[in-house]
């Protein structure tokens, strides 16, 4: 690597862990997934899976099923972008684990060219979606680097 991959491979393992940090504020039980927006070496926007804003802080049902109104990191994140003043052209997203199909749809309509993440889900369709669209996707595991 030169010296400007160790930089930028080092900036991205800390803004995954950053995301993992905010993956904690999520009430959800079986899953805990942050996301944040980064746009010249600024996070723009942050986001974790949870429902709608006055919604109760629960995520599953009596069954431990999540309920179908909870939003992903991803969509949480580029959704407060909305909402700011800030426009998520040609950023990067670090979310904790693979995006969903739904998720790849938004992150390719907001202009993020870019998407680093930490865990590999079991369907890949979200991914090859962001390929096909030619937005970088980085697998970065997290934990065989948690000296850095």
């Amino acid at each position: 690597m030169t010296p400007t991959q160790d930089k930028q491979r080092l900036l991205d393992l800390r803004y995954l862990r950053m995301a993992q940090i905010w993956a904690e504020n999520s009430y959800c039980v079986r899953r805990q997934v942050g996301a944040l927006v980064v746009k010249d070496k600024m996070i723009i926007s942050d986001g974790y899976n949870g429902t709608p804003s006055g919604f109760e802080n629960v995520c599953e049902d009596e069954h431990n099923v999540t309920k179908p109104y909870v939003l992903h990191a991803e969509a949480n994140a580029i959704t407060k972008l909305a909402r700011s003043s800030n426009n998520s052209d040609g950023a990067t997203l670090y979310v904790t684990a693979s995006p969903c199909l739904e998720c790849s749809k938004l992150i390719i309509q907001a202009g993020i060219r870019r998407v680093v993440y930490g865990e590999e889900y079991r369907l890949a369709d979200g991914i090859e979606l962001l390929r096909r669209a030619n937005i970088e996707v980085e697998y970065i595991n997290t934990s065989e680097h948690e000296s850095e």
